[in-house]
């Protein structure tokens, strides 16, 4: 049975979740950096306590998801990095669910807000064995998001066409979890970016410099003129 229109809240002790309460798909976006009331981390398991919304999110949505239940939720990069409860989250994650995609969002997709933001889908019932990444890009020109040019749905268009087909290109990737293993990160920078931008040698750094210092030098000489 399919189910929608479900309250979720990390108020409710996580244990009182149920096979009646469960659903079969969610579809979120959970405050970050909310600060959240004295003595709600006690309604999760000890090891995930945290005073972090976004993280007790995961924690209560896989709980709430049904065997074979998929969700959608958009979580700031601190979620998917970092030691402690939030390497323990991301265990339970990628062990009780299939992690299968990643969207990397730009920065500013939540303007006026900074925060790096990803997009991650999954199905709980079998543990994590690859994880696709795809680096949603700005429209071409467009240097951020802002109030007056926020992203658009057609802009999705590009990850709508590659997500049945699944291939690397320039703004996708997979990472198998057996490479993650000791670190658990999943913040993985775009590898072609990486291989695209190719670091100057010292020769060019040395003129780069020598080219700076001589622009410098002449407009200090201007101004020397000037208060002549």
């Amino acid at each position: 049975m399919f189910q929608t229109g479900i309250t979720l809240t990390v108020l409710r002790p996580n244990t009182t979740v149920g096979p009646k309460q469960q659903v079969d798909v969610i579809l979120a976006n959970p405050p970050f950096g909310a600060s959240i009331a004295d003595g709600v981390e006690s309604n999760f398991p000890l090891s995930f306590r945290c005073r972090e919304s976004a993280d007790l999110f995961i924690i209560l949505m896989i709980q709430l998801l049904k065997p074979g239940g998929r969700c959608s939720i958009i979580l700031p990069d601190g979620c998917i990095t970092g030691d402690g409860y939030k390497e323990r989250i991301r265990e339970k994650l990628i062990t009780d669910c299939n992690l299968h995609t990643i969207i990397r969002l730009p920065q500013s997709t939540f303007h006026p807000a900074t925060v790096s933001t990803n997009l991650l889908f999954f199905e709980k019932g079998s543990p994590t064995k690859e994880i696709w990444y795809y680096e949603h890009k700005l429209p071409e020109g467009q240097k951020s998001y802002s109030k007056t040019k926020s992203i658009q749905f057609e802009e999705f268009t590009p990850i709508i066409e590659w997500w049945s087909n699944r291939e690397e290109n320039d703004c996708a990737w997979c990472i198998s979890v057996e490479d993650l293993k000791g670190r658990l990160d999943l913040d993985i920078k775009n590898p072609h970016r990486e291989k695209t931008a190719k670091p100057a040698s010292a020769k060019e750094v040395l003129g780069k410099l020598n080219s700076s210092i001589d622009a410098t030098h002449m407009l200090l000489v201007e101004i020397q003129r000037q208060l002549r």
